[in-house]
């Protein structure tokens, strides 16, 4: 009983919080596209502490969370949706794929925050499990605090053997966060309202098939295409 009155406190500390903060829980899809561009790109701006180019140049795929929410009296949690997008052999960008992320905890704490993700992906393999079902970050896949500043790299044995690396950005403060237990999933609504047709695959919007979309979605590859050439 304790837990499921925790629970209907957490979304209710979820909504007040999004409420007081102005953060919208039903942000349309296009504006939700145009925010993980924002983000992207004030992140890149932040010489020191923002990610390390070398880890974009090299990047499979890049998933942006603008506006996580977390929210926890005693029975924790956190939720939010963004957009991911997968880079080709030839260095293209694809059209964004929705996802939504999920996770929560147990124990005394109180509070609520909302913070922008994401995460770094080094192989399509991670993709590939993403795209077949329910992918848990630390459990289908190895997830680490990625490195910041313009000069970081990735050559810990750690981070080495992380398929993905994740960070956070929230109040001005940007670093790397463990995100292990959270739930990583493709977000077949939104993805049908983004591209206006229900039978369209996150598989074929990532091979080029969603035909035409809005304008959103080049800003978000122009933004990908810039910060992985940065030196």
């Amino acid at each position: 009983m304790r837990i499921v009155k925790g629970i209907s406190t957490l979304m209710l500390a979820i909504t007040l919080f999004a409420a007081w903060t102005g953060v919208s829980l039903a942000n349309s899809e296009e504006q939700k596209v145009q925010e993980a561009a924002d983000v992207l790109a004030k992140i890149m701006q932040m010489p020191e502490k923002g990610i390390p180019p070398v880890l974009l140049r090299d990047a499979r795929a890049v998933a942006v969370i603008p506006g996580v929410i977390k929210a926890a009296f005693v029975v924790g949690g956190r939720h939010g949706t963004g957009v991911l997008s997968t880079r080709a052999e030839d260095g293209r960008w694809s059209d964004p794929v929705f996802v939504s992320i999920t996770g929560g905890s147990v124990g005394w704490q109180v509070g609520a925050s909302s913070t922008d993700l994401v995460l770094v992906f080094k192989k399509m393999d991670d993709v590939e499990k993403l795209l077949n079902g329910k992918f848990t970050l630390g459990a289908d896949a190895a997830v680490a605090a990625g490195p910041v500043g313009r000069k970081a790299s990735a050559a810990t044995d750690v981070r080495l053997r992380s398929g993905i690396l994740s960070y956070s950005r929230s109040r001005g403060l940007f670093a790397g966060v463990s995100l292990d237990g959270a739930a990583l999933l493709i977000d077949d609504d939104a993805n049908a309202a983004y591209y206006g047709k229900s039978n369209l695959s996150a598989a074929d919007i990532l091979a080029g098939k969603a035909g035409e979309k809005p304008a959103a979605t080049q800003n978000l590859k122009q933004a990908l295409e810039n910060y992985s050439k940065m030196k």
